[in-house]
């Protein structure tokens, strides 16, 4: 947290739970990010600043209440504290992601965008029983062939939009996958398989071995535009 907004009158133990950032889930992108050779974007802010992932104008960009907390720095805010939150951290971090994909589009790559995201094990009581999700909206292309690569162990209990739908408009995923027409998913990994480090290299070193020959799918290579629900190829990279 930026140091003028103190704790947002939460307490300390608040700031290890899944309200506050997602268990794991850095860990698992940096060490990917390695084992792949490619850039990741990290946030370096709690959501409950404001969230990231979120639409500009989603209600719940910032949280107010969440799972069960309330938190008392974001109960009353004004429009000016919300836009200033946006214009120094939210589109900062969306920033920050265009700018990398606009450079990998410039050097003649179309890029695939992966999210990585991490859940809980149980929700309102409810345990959940997928060990990874894959989300998606109309563009399935990176989503598919990664759900059937996962399904391919026995062991995995895996989530096609679940255990959220991908369909967020406004999202992050929809801002640079769907509206750039490049391929792309948002993958959610179960947070009580990487609560430490042993797990996310575990979990990295998984998906380094199922991404790269659907990455090399020439499928890929292509930007296709959603907007209106038909497919168009418009431009092809190396």
């Amino acid at each position: 947290m930026p140091a003028e907004y103190g704790s947002l009158g939460l307490p300390p133990d608040a700031f290890g739970r899944h309200i506050a950032y997602d268990i794991g889930a850095a860990g698992v992108t940096r060490r990917l990010a390695r084992l792949l050779h490619c850039p990741a974007v990290l946030t370096t802010f709690s959501r409950l600043l404001i969230d990231p992932n979120r639409g500009a104008d989603d209600p719940t960009l910032i949280m107010r209440i969440s799972d069960g907390a309330i938190v008392p720095g974001n109960a009353h805010l004004s429009a000016e504290e919300i836009e200033r939150r946006r214009r120094l951290y939210w589109q900062p971090y969306r920033d920050q992601v265009s700018a990398v994909l606009n450079d990998m589009q410039a050097a003649g790559f179309v890029p695939a965008v992966i999210a990585i995201h991490s859940f809980t094990p149980a929700w309102k009581g409810h345990p959940r029983p997928w060990h990874v999700g894959i989300l998606w909206d109309a563009d399935d292309r990176l989503a598919r062939p990664t759900i059937t690569a996962l399904k391919a162990d026995d062991e995995l209990v895996v989530g096609d939009n679940e255990p959220y739908d991908g369909a967020l408009e406004g999202d992050s995923m929809y801002h640079h996958g769907t509206m750039r027409g490049l391929p792309h998913m948002l993958l959610e990994i179960r947070q009580d398989l990487v609560p430490e480090p042993g797990g996310e290299v575990a979990w990295a070193e998984r998906l380094a071995c199922i991404l790269p020959p659907i990455l090399a799918d020439p499928g890929l290579h292509t930007v296709k535009h959603f907007g209106t629900r038909t497919q168009a190829f418009t431009s092809h990279a190396g």
